[in-house]
């Protein structure tokens, strides 16, 4: 499915800004299931700027690849604004990215280890660190959905924040 209209245009504001600036973007998902990089992906060029992404679904895979911490998965759960951030620096060194986009929480149906869905944290890693939770409401695909154009609106804004400094 294409991103919105609205979505696709943020998505080239960001390729511009990053292929005027000399920048890349990585990005590590895992309730977005490889759908915040698609979407990256979606326009012609994004070659350019979008070096690659990860779907760590499982905790292992964001342990032995994207090298969380074990520790951070224990004390705070996979949902959480600490292995959000672990993601992103993980998707910053493996691909050795300026920036990173990561993605984690609940898309539903119901709670997953006593986390309600449509909980979200997306961190975004680089010259700069950011970090958000999202509360959605509706259907699985509708969490997903949410949160790509959350992910990427939000880029957006830092990249065009960073332009105007």
């Amino acid at each position: 499915m294409a991103p919105s209209p609205q979505v696709m245009v943020q998505i080239a504001e960001i390729h511009s800004a990053l292929l005027q600036s000399g920048q890349t973007l990585s990005t590590a998902e895992s309730l977005t299931g490889g759908g915040l990089s698609s979407a990256l992906t979606h326009l012609p060029g994004a070659s350019h700027t979008f070096v690659g992404g990860i779907t760590a679904y499982r905790s292992e895979i964001k342990i032995d690849q994207l090298g969380v911490n074990k520790d951070l998965i224990e004390k705070y759960g996979v949902v959480s604004r600490e292995v959000a951030e672990a993601m992103a620096q993980g998707a910053l060194t493996m691909f050795g990215s300026t920036w990173a986009i990561s993605t984690t929480g609940v898309a539903g149906p119901g709670p997953s280890g006593g986390v309600a869905a449509g909980t979200v944290w997306v961190a975004i890693a680089g010259p700069s660190t950011h970090r958000f939770e999202l509360a959605l409401d509706g259907e699985r695909e509708v969490v997903r959905n949410a949160t790509i154009a959350s992910a990427i609106g939000a880029f957006a804004r830092i990249l065009r924040d960073n332009q105007s400094n």
